[in-house]
């Protein structure tokens, strides 16, 4: 069994970076722009565990998988489709996001995030 690790962004142990910009016809407001340190992929390329950060933006998004999410710093909206007001979490605010959700995520401030995801069964 693997030993645990520190999950970090720069020096040793710090995955490559993964750059990301948003589907056009998703973004809805601002740049979006993505940076990705997948630090842990396992469980037969269903989970994904690492460090993931945006610029501000705001996209429509649906997920078809579950996703926890630790906000390390900035703050974002997430508000389900067919509602007025969202939910507004900030540095050291910790959610789940479940499969089934449709909306939008907008990064009010840029964002630094801790995720878990994990697929469907195949």
């Amino acid at each position: 069994m693997p030993a645990p690790f520190l999950m970090t962004t720069k020096g040793k142990g710090a995955p490559k970076v993964e750059k990301g910009k948003p589907d056009p016809a998703k973004l809805l407001k601002g740049k979006y722009l993505t940076q990705t340190w997948n630090h842990w992929t396992g469980e037969n390329d269903r989970l994904y565990c690492g460090i993931w950060e945006s610029s501000p933006g705001k996209v429509e998004c649906e997920y078809t998988e579950w996703e926890f999410c630790h906000i390390i710093s900035g703050e974002v909206v997430l508000t389900e489709e067919g509602k007025k007001k969202g939910h507004r979490f900030k540095k050291g605010d910790g959610f789940i996001i479940p499969p089934g959700f449709k909306g939008t995520w907008e990064t009010v401030k840029k964002v630094r995030k801790h995720y878990v995801i994990l697929l469907a069964g195949k």
